[in-house]
């Protein structure tokens, strides 16, 4: 059974163009712009009227370049892939919602995703258009998220990640090394990473690199079953990938990770196999409203009964 279907952006993207510009036309700017998309594509999408100003008027073939404006188009994907799990609402305030993403499901359009996105799944199932992440969570990684609901107060919510104000547990499983698994036991064990995280080939992969750290995480070894782990990560500082780099670096890669050690060929998702890595428990003082917020979903301890 195939889990494709064509789709088409609910929400438009934009573009904003350029103040200082070599281009007549606005289809020129865009055909130059995402020349890897192809002139054909944009064509099509200007004469389908697809592609339009602010205030919702058609671009045409022929309309000027106006610098600084806000151009409007619709991303496509010939097949988006349908997630099979759901999120789930967790808590809600006027201002803020802490929700349960799934395994798989990105947090915002991105790649093969364009509605099959958290964000876009929770506008439709609250009706509110505003809704907007804190802070990211990668793809593969399940877990609670903060999301903001009035754009006004975003900025406060943004600022407890930047300033440090929350603090964000995880649970993760992975084999573990020869020598760990022997001299195990019992006691959780524990280790503070420290390291310099820098972009590896390709970009979006990460890797330790020589320097001052950039990059912290609290990680303890909680129980052990057939060689494998269950661990306890608190990223202290925020680097894309951190704790999955972070692992690897003791030697334990997350089990089910695509990325590290090594990069697997593209393919379609394996549902059945999940990246072992949950966003567990989010604690923070509400900026809003002031009330100690500490909201949890479940880890991966059922596994380790």
């Amino acid at each position: 059974m195939s889990h494709h279907v064509a789709a088409r952006a609910a929400q438009p993207s934009y573009v904003v163009l350029p103040r200082e510009q070599a281009f007549t036309t606005v289809f020129a700017f865009l055909c130059h712009h995402f020349a890897r998309l192809g002139e054909a594509l944009w064509r099509e999408r200007v004469l389908a009227g697809k592609v339009h100003w602010q205030d919702g008027s058609l671009i045409d073939l022929d309309t000027p370049y106006r610098p600084t404006a806000r151009v409007y188009y619709y991303r496509e994907v010939q097949a988006e892939t349908r997630v099979p799990f759901k999120e789930k609402i967790l808590y809600r305030t006027e201002h803020m919602m802490l929700v349960f993403k799934p395994h798989f499901l990105p947090v915002t359009p991105s790649g093969n995703y364009v509605n099959e996105c958290l964000v876009h799944r929770l506008r439709l199932a609250t009706g509110i258009d505003t809704v907007s992440p804190a802070h990211r969570l990668d793809r593969e990684t399940a877990g609670v998220m903060l999301m903001s609901l009035v754009p006004q107060t975003r900025h406060l919510y943004h600022n407890l990640f930047l300033d440090g104000g929350i603090r964000k547990d995880y649970h993760a499983t992975a084999r573990l090394t020869d020598e760990l698994a022997a001299n195990w036991r019992g006691e959780p064990i524990h280790w503070t990473v420290k390291n310099r995280l820098t972009p590896a080939e390709p970009s979006f992969l990460m890797r330790v690199a020589e320097g001052d750290p950039n990059s912290h995480s609290e990680i303890s070894l909680l129980n052990v079953k057939d060689g494998r782990g269950l661990f306890a990560l608190s990223p202290i500082t925020g680097k894309t990938h951190q704790l999955r780099v972070h692992m690897l670096s003791l030697g334990m890669p997350l089990d089910n990770d695509r990325f590290y050690p090594k990069l697997k060929p593209k393919s379609d998702d394996n549902f059945e196999t999940p990246l072992k890595l949950v966003a567990r428990r989010l604690r923070f003082t509400d900026p809003v409203g002031g009330e100690a917020i500490d909201i949890s979903c479940d880890g991966f301890d059922a596994e380790f009964v």
